[in-house]
């Protein structure tokens, strides 16, 4: 006779029974655990304790200021993930500086996954490694409010719900949830105590008024000033900066809907971009910088008169914004000089070209007055990306520096914040073919042509490849 029966078919069926029940029971726990009232959205992966203090914060200068100097933005793709030698080899290479580089990053996209799937139910893990990467570059953190959890939009909430589709992450939050939104930014101010600069939104996106055929400058003020009082809220010292407004231009030509005073031969500043900025600017609860973004070409991808002197315009629009926020800081969230395809590729361009012509850009912006600009690192996984920073860190020999990185180092370097500029010396046969810039320490030189030249440049006489871009000690 089996010991207490427990071998008898009978006893069995019913261990069975009870386990079968107990398994139940358990997977309904689970459920209700995970699910909360009211949604249909799971929150695995996600906590409740969205503002507990991430990692070990590097400690902000007391005197930090809103001048944060040249650096890029981290897209999709950048060095916190990949072959370790060749994340080591970026991190190497941006410490190396001896300043601190800016470094943005978004909150949601671009990196990031969804923060707040559900309401009050936080996934900070990507933005952790991203700010973890900064941290360790000892460079300056910036964080761009943006975008949205779906549940925020009219979306479903969840975990394994969040739409990644171009239109979804595109939308703007509800009006109904501008509060909500101001309490995540604030729980991410909370998260990451050394990040001092934030960015409220991207592009005015999800912010365009289709009856009115123009940007919903109003909705748009009314979250940026939530989001500003929110932060301000966490630490008086956080410096808050807007409205990241797209300075569209238009034919030279086209008078309809353009300005009548910024203008050039690049081409019209698109009206509704200046009343965007206007309005913001009138109606803000404050400001510690102000933010633009916008590419030297038209609307329609035309460069006038050419590349290179296309890029003015970005000169003229800072110094439009300038006149209009006295002594506040201008940054350029994004500055493009080279227009995509449909994919938003760049490829066309050798890198010298692209090389000389972004500087180009940067020295259009520094002379308008800006004293921060952000360049929109293309990264790609795999052997060729035009336009990288640094090459795949997916790759065993990855990670090592080029061209842009190094224009964007070596401009930060020498022209950063504070910088005074002097006027250079230009032989008169030689000013229609090369930019320069230059304080009392260097001059950047820029041959804007695809052949080599002889130039003049502050007292000497140099030869210069196509598309070079030098440097010179004075």
């Amino acid at each position: 006779m089996g010991r207490h029966g427990w071998n008898s078919d009978a006893m069995r069926w019913r261990l069975t029974a009870l386990l079968g029940v107990a398994l139940a029971a358990l997977a309904l726990v689970v459920t209700l655990i995970n699910t909360f009232p009211g949604d249909q959205g799971g929150t695995r992966g996600t906590t409740r304790d969205g503002d507990k203090v991430h990692g070990t914060p590097a400690v902000p200068p007391g005197d930090a200021s809103a001048e944060v100097g040249w650096g890029f933005t981290h897209t999709q793709y950048s060095a916190d993930e990949g072959n370790a030698r060749a994340t080591d080899r970026v991190r190497g290479e941006l410490r190396s500086q001896g300043r601190p580089i800016p470094q943005i990053q978004h909150i949601m996209g671009w990196g990031a996954g969804n923060p707040e799937p559900v309401k009050g139910r936080y996934d900070f893990s990507e933005m952790d490694r991203r700010v973890d990467f900064v941290r360790g570059t000892d460079g300056t953190p910036v964080v761009t409010l943006c975008c949205a959890p779906d549940w925020m939009k009219g979306g479903k909430p969840g975990a394994d719900n969040t739409d990644w589709s171009q239109q979804s992450l595109e939308t703007a939050p509800e009006r109904a949830h501008y509060e909500d939104f101001a309490r995540l930014a604030a729980t991410v101010a909370k998260r990451y105590p050394d990040v001092r600069h934030f960015i409220v939104w991207n592009e005015f996106k999800g912010f365009w008024n289709n009856e009115r055929g123009r940007w919903d400058y109003e909705g748009y003020t009314e979250l940026y000033n939530l989001v500003y009082k929110a932060l301000k809220k966490v630490n008086k010292d956080i410096m808050v900066g807007g409205p990241y407004v797209v300075m569209d231009s238009l034919d030279p030509r086209q008078s309809e809907g353009t300005s009548k005073t910024v203008k050039g031969p690049w081409g019209r500043m698109d009206q509704r971009a200046l009343d965007a900025f206007d309005y913001w600017n009138e109606h803000k609860a404050g400001a510690d910088f102000v933010v633009v973004d916008g590419s030297s070409y038209t609307e329609d991808d035309e460069m006038l008169p050419d590349e290179f002197q296309a890029t003015d315009k970005l000169t003229a629009v800072s110094e439009w914004v300038r006149a209009r926020t006295g002594k506040l800081p201008l940054w350029w969230a994004e500055y493009y000089v080279e227009p995509g395809d449909s994919q938003d590729n760049r490829d066309d361009w050798s890198e010298e070209h692209r090389v000389a012509v972004q500087a180009s850009g940067l020295m259009a912006m520094a002379r308008g007055g800006a004293t921060s600009g952000f360049y929109w690192n293309p990264q790609k996984r795999g052997e060729k990306c035009a336009g990288c920073l640094w090459s795949a860190t997916q790759l065993d020999d990855g990670g090592a520096e080029l061209p842009m990185l190094g224009l964007i180092e070596r401009f930060g370097k020498e022209f950063g914040p504070g910088t005074t500029y002097e006027k250079v010396s230009v032989a008169a046969d030689d000013r229609p073919n090369v930019r320069v810039i230059a304080d009392d320490d260097a001059v950047l030189v820029v041959n804007t042509l695809d052949r080599p030249i002889s130039a003049e440049v502050d007292g000497r006489r140099f030869g210069m490849k196509g598309y070079e871009v030098k440097w010179l000690k004075r």
